[in-house]
């Protein structure tokens, strides 16, 4: 996951008086907006970007460490930037610039600091009430831990136990633990809907969901016309999948299909893919075991000589990173652009296995977009056009795991290539459409927690899981499931991406497929081909967000978005 920019730019000094109301201008009324322009831009580089900086300073040492003292220096850092960037006449000023300058450079800066600005135009106090509970539910995230009995578990331990475990009861025992986090931050979680659809509305909003996809430049409308259209696709062969993963996981419990449950899936929301999924249910075993595979594998070494094979070396990025498991650390991954100067950062929890294998792939493909933004690009420009852009670069690495040749490339021993290969392509397909069907609810969820949260939320989460997933909701069970899920707090709004990063990330594999290698998709390996890793400096990472992800989209693969590119790489027809 990369992490989400701060939605927190900065202000300006006003040295020049406000001019609003312009409509029609000549070309000295042009060259003074210009002017105050560059000047809104030159305050924003020299006094709120250090404010922003600190704020990621701040963000990677209470997720390092979980102390409650680094957590109320986040808080601080964040209320400082919040603060730079709510002042109304600095605002007015934004507001008579936008859309008035001609330079499409200039312009494309103003327009996102806008974006950026508009989102904390509200009463001052309550940012720093948002800043707070936000702090806090995040905080809780990071440092809870399932606990079964007298023993606390690790986040590596319950995945261990959901791929592993044939024990029901235990199984159940683990996924409640796991899920028991929903009620700690429950209270402080609905607090907080509360408070950020309170902000929204004081925008002209009708709900912070709104709010946020039009900050981040996409119409709530057209998302969901586009979610509506995957489901069309993928609804009956994600049944399909889904009823031969049930017989293949009765089988293994030994118990009829109509009494799985939640926890008898292989991680606790059913947004993965494993190789048990690819097996046959007469026979529910697969052909092979990826995780064995990697058992062994030295994950940082690989990574490393990966990436630096096809001209993306990323030796300093990892030598920043904090890789592996320690007490208060955030138990998840993500990667952070400190200050688009090239101090980038992965957090990770190495273990050796597979799904690791495939993370860290997954955040050293946001690590080197960030890294390789050209630094000559304005600042406001110098990072990725959008975050489906960054998801989809990430999305589109991580698949290198599942690929035979890439792991015999890295030095792996892979007794049985065929066995490997059958099992790794059928994960992928498995994991477009288990993971298609996952964001469904994600994005349907948030929606309407936000346009109605008095209404029992855990209802209409089992509701859409039961629709989406398939997935059957535990009999009699009145907990906050949906609460348990961290994104909803850390990154609210932004789960659609990851579905819109998988689109871009087929489409944009294709194309190097075709254009760059001249081979099939399922062909492409990028291992010692610098042509690749040139053409995403080129096509990807070196627009920055000087062009729109739409713009960057055709850029570099010719079309428009859409699901064909996906619908193949599942076994479709587009």
């Amino acid at each position: 996951m990369k992490r989400v920019r701060p939605s927190a730019l900065g202000g300006i000094v006003l040295m020049v008086a406000i001019a609003g109301g312009v409509t029609e201008l000549g070309n000295s009324g042009q060259d003074s907006l210009e002017v105050r322009a560059r000047a809104f831009i030159r305050y924003y580089e020299e006094q709120v970007r250090p404010l922003e900086i600190a704020v990621n300073l701040a963000w990677w040492k209470a997720n390092i460490t979980g102390k409650d003292e680094d957590f109320k220096a986040k808080e601080e850092a964040q209320n400082k930037l919040d603060a730079a960037l709510s002042n109304r006449e600095r605002f007015a000023e934004l507001k008579a610039l936008h859309g008035q300058v001609k330079d499409r450079l200039l312009a494309r800066q103003i327009h996102l600091l806008y974006l950026a600005h508009l989102e904390k135009q509200v009463d001052p106090e309550l940012l720093r009430q948002i800043v707070s509970k936000a702090n806090a539910v995040e905080k809780a995230f990071n440092v809870y831990r399932a606990k079964v009995g007298d023993r606390e578990m690790t986040d590596s331990e319950v995945r261990r136990v959901f791929k592993q475990s044939t024990d029901s009861a235990y199984r159940q025992a683990v996924w409640e633990a796991s899920k028991a986090v929903g009620s700690v931050v429950e209270k402080d979680l609905k607090e907080l809907v509360r408070l950020r659809n309170q902000a929204a509305r004081q925008l002209g909003f009708p709900d912070f969901h709104a709010l946020q996809l039009y900050i981040n430049e996409q119409d709530q409308a057209e998302v969901l016309r586009l979610f509506d259209e995957l489901d069309a696709l993928t609804r009956e062969p994600f049944r399909q999948l889904k009823d031969r993963i049930d017989r293949v996981l009765a089988r293994q419990y030994g118990i009829a299909v109509s009494d799985l449950r939640p926890w008898h899936y292989k991680d606790p929301f059913f947004q993965e893919s494993v190789a048990d999924y690819t097996a046959d249910p007469q026979n529910p075993k697969p052909a092979a075991d990826l995780d064995a595979i990697y058992a062994k594998a030295d994950i940082v070494r690989i990574c490393r000589d990966y990436y630096a094979s096809f001209g993306l070396p990323v030796d300093d990025i990892l030598a920043r990173s904090d890789l592996f498991e320690k007490p208060g650390k955030s138990p998840h991954a993500f990667c952070i652009d400190l200050d688009r100067e090239g101090d980038v950062r992965v957090l990770a929890n190495i273990v050796a296995n597979e799904y690791w294998m495939n993370t860290m792939l997954h955040e050293l493909g946001h690590a080197v977009y960030s890294k390789y933004v050209p630094r000559s690009l304005p600042y406001v420009l110098r990072s990725e056009s959008h975050i489906l852009t960054t998801e989809g670069i990430a999305m589109m690495m991580e698949r290198a795991s599942k690929q035979s040749a890439w792991a015999q490339a890295m030095g792996l021993q892979v007794p049985d290539a065929k066995a490997f290969d059958e099992t790794g392509q059928r994960m992928l397909q498995a994991q477009l459409l288990i993971f298609s069907r996952w964001c469904q609810v994600m994005l349907r969820f948030e929606k309407e927690m936000y346009a109605r949260p008095d209404q029992d939320l855990n209802k209409l989460w089992w509701d859409l899981v039961e629709k989406y997933q398939l997935v059957r909701r535990p009999d009699g069970r009145n907990a906050p499931d949906y609460a348990s899920k961290i994104h909803i707090v850390s990154a609210p709004c932004y789960y659609h991406n990851y579905m819109l990063g998988e689109m871009f990330a087929c489409q944009v594999h294709h194309t190097i497929a075709r254009e760059v290698l001249h081979t099939t998709p399922d062909k492409a390996l990028y291992v010692n081909r610098k042509e690749v890793g040139n053409f995403l400096k080129e096509k990807i990472f070196g627009a920055g967000r000087s062009l729109t992800w739409q713009e960057l989209t055709r850029f570099a693969t010719g079309q428009d978005l859409s699901p064909k590119a996906f619908a193949l790489d599942f076994g479709a027809s587009p």
